[in-house]
C-alpha cells in the first residue's frame, strides 16, 4: 500500500509553498530519513525527508506552488 506524501505545514501561518525541486527521480528507491524534496515558504527553503523506505512516485512537478495538504507524491 502506498503512503501519500502531503505538502507539510512548516510554520504557523504557512498556507502554501513552492515545491523547489525533487532530489530523487521518479521511480527511485528512497530510505526513511533521506531528503527527497525541497520546499520554499515565505521564510526559508527546507529539505523534507522520506517518512519510510520504498519507491518514490512523483505526482506534482517541481517549480509550482501548492497548498498545504496537497498530495505531491507517494512512497510504495
Amino acid at each position: 500500500m502506498a503512503t501519500e506524501i502531503l505538502l507539510p505545514k512548516l510554520g504557523f501561518s504557512m498556507n502554501e509553498a513552492l515545491l523547489v525541486e525533487w532530489m530523487v527521480p521518479d521511480g527511485a528507491a528512497v530510505k526513511k530519513g533521506q531528503a527527497i524534496y525541497g520546499l520554499e515558504s515565505e521564510k526559508a527553503v527546507q529539505e523534507v525527508e522520506a517518512i519510510e523506505d520504498g519507491v518514490l512516485k512523483i505526482i506534482k512537478p517541481a517549480g509550482e506552488t501548492y497548498e498545504v495538504g496537497t498530495v505531491i507524491g507517494e512512497i510504495a
